[in-house]
């Protein structure tokens, strides 16, 4: 079973900037789904953005488009988020996740990711 690590959380001010990295060890991310979810308190974890495992596919929910962007390197076993213009309303822990199965294209449905990571705090102060 991979074991993946987010970092790069912190707190931010409006209009700010985060990059967060997500680390694999004991597995390969190589030919798998990864993505990217959050969970605001009190509410329920949400899909944020997926990446295909040759990374030429991305997908990313209404509300981060044009501002977050998903990559990742294979050799470095690593996966990334970058976040820009960040909002309150961004505010969550975030969780990178691995899919079940190798798999072409990507996939949005939080059942389908097998592997998860703790999670790293994004606090967006405005």
């Amino acid at each position: 079973q991979v074991q993946l690590v987010e970092s790069g959380g912190g707190l931010v001010q409006a209009g700010g900037s985060l990059r967060l990295s997500c680390a694999a060890s004991g597995g390969t991310i190589d030919g798998y789904v990864m993505g990217w979810f959050r969970q605001a308190p009190g509410k329920e974890r949400e899909f944020v953005a997926a990446i295909s495992w040759s990374g030429h596919i991305t997908h990313y929910t209404d509300s981060v488009k044009g501002r977050f962007t998903i990559s990742r390197d294979n050799t470095k076993n690593t996966v990334y988020l970058q976040m820009n213009s960040l909002k309150p309303e961004d505010a969550a822990v975030y969780y990178c996740a691995r899919d079940n199965i190798p798999r072409s294209g990507v996939v949005l449905d939080l059942a389908a990711y097998a592997d998860w990571g703790q999670g790293t705090q994004v606090t967006v102060a405005s």
